[in-house]
């Protein structure tokens, strides 16, 4: 996957520790579990051609967290570039 600049991004992340720069998005959401106003973070990706033909071969979608901690995260599909202008 290609990280990709978000729309409205409010911070980019990780450059001073070496990495290319995450760009994310501070929202707040209405969670079932923690309540109206909770603090959330999206970032945009884009798959490769190839990750891009495997998804439409019927492979899923893998998610790698670093460490030992599963913070709670959500996976969903961003709107198309036209829908986003």
């Amino acid at each position: 996957m290609i990280s990709k600049r978000i729309e409205g991004e409010t911070r980019c992340i990780g450059r001073s520790q070496g990495y290319l720069g995450l760009s994310i998005r501070d929202v707040t959401i209405d969670c079932a579990v923690n309540g109206p106003e909770t603090p959330a973070m999206i970032t945009a990706w884009e798959p490769t051609p190839a990750e891009l033909a495997r998804l439409n071969a019927g492979a899923s979608v893998h998610l790698r967290i670093l460490g030992t901690g599963h913070p709670p995260v959500m996976l969903e599909v961003g709107p198309t570039p036209d829908e986003a202008a």
